[in-house]
């Protein structure tokens, strides 16, 4: 089945058992499955018809990666109390609000039924199950404990949404400082100064070389504005075009990241915080360490530490220990080599690999509450020093004028 199906809007006709005609319509991916709705409730299809949903309204129905983690939390819980998978799947597609994530309960249900395990249901439902996800599924319905794989897996992702969060709100106050100098600049120059320029041309003098410099700036502003923004879009594009075809520049950009001042250790932090929770995570779960490292890479969100781990999983598969095969690569700092270190020789990795994601963590949320107190004061002084500099210049002759007149 494709994963990649998108909701459609299907119109039936039918026969209900007592005779009575009906029509309605469903959202789903596939007609299949408007089908196995409509024998539940026991109608007689008579026709179907699709067609194709707008953009916003299949948005509007989307699932999520955050609805994927309450999903896996309500059929925790509810794997606790004893009910069964099948039944857990049903309760919670009759209770869905959005029609995507229905059609995956229901595909999942439907594959359950016909006789396949839960980890190869999901897979072929949603790509939104990473591999991370079905792997620990599949060490659960092997073992016999989905109840206790599935808590595991609640914590995992519920941690990670934190740390995504984290790192939004870590990019997004500097991206707010730049936008607001940029958007102020902008008004200043192309709509403040030349009213002062008009006035300027009536003194007859020559005006100071700090707001002829101004004047020049504004003008280039009022000219090149235009073809400027749509070069930088156009140079935006040509480095996504490039980035997706070559792996050597999205490596560069990669290491550019991790090396950008106050954000750079952010991204660093946060990318060793979750690759030691999912190793954690697959270690205490039984999955093979081997595994473990190569759905480590599959998940990491940073290209440098996806290579990274790629040649940590050659390392230790010919043998080599793994915090050795983490100092080769020269990315990891020197407190996760020891700490992984430590585990292997105690034979405690899991432990110690969720301590080093929890010191990570704990540094991450204490670098974002300094970041706002650094930053308030840099907005105020960056603002004063464009704000102050423009309304220097423009006052300047005014000034000079004032002392040739007296």
């Amino acid at each position: 089945m494709n994963v990649k199906s998108q909701l459609k809007i299907y119109q039936w006709k039918g026969t209900h058992p007592s005779g009575k005609r009906m029509s309605g319509k469903i959202l789903a991916r596939h007609e299949n499955e408007v089908r196995h709705q409509l024998k539940d409730q026991r109608i007689k299809i008579r026709k179907i018809t699709v067609k194709n949903l707008s953009f916003i309204a299949r948005s509007r129905q989307r699932a999520s990666a955050k609805e994927i983690t309450e999903l896996t939390r309500q059929i925790s819980t509810m794997l606790a109390t004893g009910i069964p998978i099948v039944q857990i799947l049903k309760l919670v597609a009759g209770n869905s609000n959005k029609a995507e994530m229905h059609s995956i309960l229901m595909n999942i249900t439907q594959h359950i039924e016909a006789g396949a395990p839960l980890a190869s249901a999901m897979r072929s439902a949603s790509p939104l199950f990473d591999n991370l996800y079905l792997a620990l599924v599949t060490t659960g319905e092997q073992s016999g404990g989905l109840d206790v794989i599935f808590e595991r897996i609640v914590i995992y992702r519920e941690k990670t949404e934190k740390l995504k969060s984290q790192i939004f709100k870590a990019l997004i106050y500097p991206s707010m400082v730049l936008l607001v100098s940029v958007m102020v600049s902008y008004i200043m120059l192309v709509f403040v100064i030349p009213q002062f320029e008009s006035m300027f041309r009536g003194f007859g003098s020559e005006l100071p070389w700090f707001t002829r410099k101004v004047l020049a700036v504004s003008e280039f502003t009022q000219n090149y504005m235009g073809r400027g923004v749509a070069m930088f879009i156009f140079l935006i594009m040509l480095i996504k075009f490039i980035r997706k075809r070559s792996e050597r520049v999205r490596l560069l950009l990669g290491h550019i990241s991790l090396r950008l001042p106050v954000i750079g250790p952010v991204i660093e932090k946060a990318s060793i915080a979750k690759l030691s929770r999912t190793l954690a995570t697959g270690v205490s779960a039984g999955i093979p360490i081997l595994s473990s490292i190569k759905t480590s890479a599959a998940t990491a969100n940073h290209i440098c530490f996806q290579y990274a781990l790629n040649e940590v999983s050659r390392d230790t598969a010919a043998g080599m220990p793994l915090y050795i095969a983490l100092r080769n690569t020269q990315i990891f700092p020197e407190i996760a080599i020891k700490m992984v270190m430590i585990g292997e020789e105690s034979g405690r990795l899991d432990n110690m690999l969720n301590k080093l994601a929890i010191i990570y963590e704990t540094e991450i949320d204490s670098t974002i509450d300094n970041l706002d107190k650094i930053l308030e004061p840099l907005v105020v002084i960056i603002l004063s020093i464009l704000v102050g500099s423009l309304v220097i210049a423009m006052y300047l002759p005014i000034i000079t004028l004032a002392d040739v007149v007296g």
